[in-house]
């Protein structure tokens, strides 16, 4: 990482709640408030704006850990200020602590924890799941196969 970041350093994000950042599961919306998963998405972005201007060009950032209290509702249509504080720094970890608010107060607090890592690590990891997948999918349809012609004997 390029020098500067220190522990202290704080950014905010401000967004409006739209519909497509409701709870919904299965095609359906549970209710018409702001889902705890976009508001993780949020903190993370927040979060992550603080780091990118110290990326070197061959590095990336990524989610390492997260852990937030979603403590109260926020409705499509409500902007929400989201705040994060570098708060320790550690080896090739970055913490920050992320608080939410919106024009009725504090709706979530907790940390968001990113690792900083190599461009060309993450690169091969991806190409590497890639691989195993492939060849997960490839032995899963000759085991169908297999099993197919066995029925077909029999």
């Amino acid at each position: 990482m390029k020098p500067g970041l220190k522990i202290g350093m704080t950014t905010e994000l401000e967004v409006t709640v739209t519909p497509n950042m409701t709870a919904v599961f299965d095609g359906a919306e549970v209710h018409h408030l702001f889902s705890t998963s976009s508001l993780v998405q949020h903190l993370e972005w927040a979060s992550r704006k603080l780091l990118e201007p110290y990326f070197d060009d061959n590095e990336e950032g990524m989610g390492y850990h997260i852990e937030v209290s979603h403590l109260m509702p926020t409705i499509p249509g409500m902007p929400v200020k989201l705040h994060a504080t570098v708060c320790d720094i550690k080896d090739s970890k970055v913490v920050c602590e992320v608080e939410a608010f919106n024009p009725r107060g504090k709706i979530a607090r907790g940390t968001v924890t990113q690792a900083v890592v190599a461009k060309s690590w993450l690169d091969n990891k991806i190409k590497e799941m890639a691989l195993l997948h492939q060849l997960a999918c490839e032995a899963e349809a000759a085991l169908r196969k297999t099993a197919s012609n066995s029925r077909a004997n029999n």
